[in-house]
This record gives structure tokens, C-alpha cells and sequence, in this order.
């Protein structure tokens, strides 16, 4: 009865949106794409050729944390993301006995939101490198190479599953094949 309530208010509104949706989409895509690609991956490739080497340590670092500040951008468009998406959910003709859209939540629930939660925990919470390095405790140093070496395989994994069913969640949206 909510979500009916929910949409015929916002049924005059449904391009602004869906644009909201799309615009917030390619945001929390790509905002930390240039950042990942061209600063994180060649820094941490230098380290990993030369790993004593205590300047690419301190770079290795300093990319890590800038990285943790950057992805807020992304992090502020997910739930934007989500909240557009139910909103779209409530006002469209669509639902999810329509296979497109089936699939595209299944994506979100089964990989988006799995992702995004590790994701928040490692760049914001127990795992921001800054934080634990501004700890004082006596182990924060352990700690600060664990979380590092834990955030960069986590990347390494979710970084291509991200692109892919990034873009076909995108395909899915916009051409709405099934």
C-alpha cells in the first residue's frame, strides 16, 4: 500500500527519476575508475616490483589512503543509486515478472550490494588505513599492512565484476532486452 502511495506521488516525476538514476549510475561506476587505473595500479605495481623499498612503501601508502578519501564519491551515489532505483521501482510500468529487471536485481542484491558493504567497512570503518595508522596502538602497524594487503586483493577481485555487471546492469536499464 506504501510503495502504491509512493507512486502515484511520484508518478509525474518518473524522467527526472530515471535521468537521477542513470546520472548516479555512471557516477558510482566511474567515479573511482580514473583514480583506480592511473594512481592506485601503477603505484601498487611499483611496490610489488620492489616491496623493501621504503619510498614505495610511503607511496603505496599515501595512494591507498587518498583512495580511501576518493571513493566517497562513490559511496554517496550508491545509496542514491538504491534509493532512485526503488523509487523508479514504484513509479514504473515495470516489475519484476519483467525478466530485464529481474535479472538487474539480482545483480544488485547478489554482487552490488555484497561488494559495496566490504567496501564501505575497508575504505571508511574497521579498514581505513588512516585511521588505523592514527591509531597509536601497538599494533597498528601489523594491522595497517593486513587491511592494505586485504583492500588491494579485494580490488583485484571485484574490480572486473564490477565493470562487467556494471555495464550490463546499464544495457539491462536502458535497452530492456527480455
Amino acid at each position: 500500500m506504501f510503495f502504491q502511495q509512493l507512486g502515484a506521488q511520484l508518478a509525474p516525476y518518473y524522467l527526472h527519476i530515471k535521468f537521477l538514476h542513470l546520472s548516479v549510475a555512471v557516477l558510482w561506476l566511474g567515479s573511482t575508475a580514473v583514480a583506480y587505473l592511473n594512481y592506485l595500479v601503477p603505484v601498487m605495481r611499483a611496490w610489488q616490483r620492489d616491496p623493501r623499498n621504503p619510498e614505495r612503501i610511503a607511496q603505496r601508502n599515501l595512494a591507498m589512503e587518498r583512495f580511501d578519501h576518493g571513493v566517497l564519491i562513490e559511496h554517496a551515489a550508491f545509496p542514491l543509486l538504491l534509493l532512485s532505483g526503488l523509487a523508479l521501482l514504484s513509479v514504473g510500468a515495470w516489475g519484476p515478472q519483467h525478466y530485464w529487471l529481474a535479472l538487474k536485481l539480482c545483480i544488485v542484491v547478489l554482487v552490488f550490494l555484497p561488494i559495496e558493504i566490504v567496501d564501505y567497512w575497508l575504505s571508511h570503518f574497521g579498514g581505513n588505513k588512516r585511521q588505523i595508522r592514527l591509531s597509536g596502538r601497538a599494533d597498528a602497524a601489523r594491522r595497517y599492512e593486513q587491511v592494505l594487503h586485504q583492500h588491494w586483493w579485494f580490488l583485484i577481485v571485484t574490480t572486473p565484476l564490477i565493470s562487467v555487471t556494471g555495464l550490463l546492469v546499464l544495457y539491462l536499464a536502458v535497452v530492456k532486452p527480455l
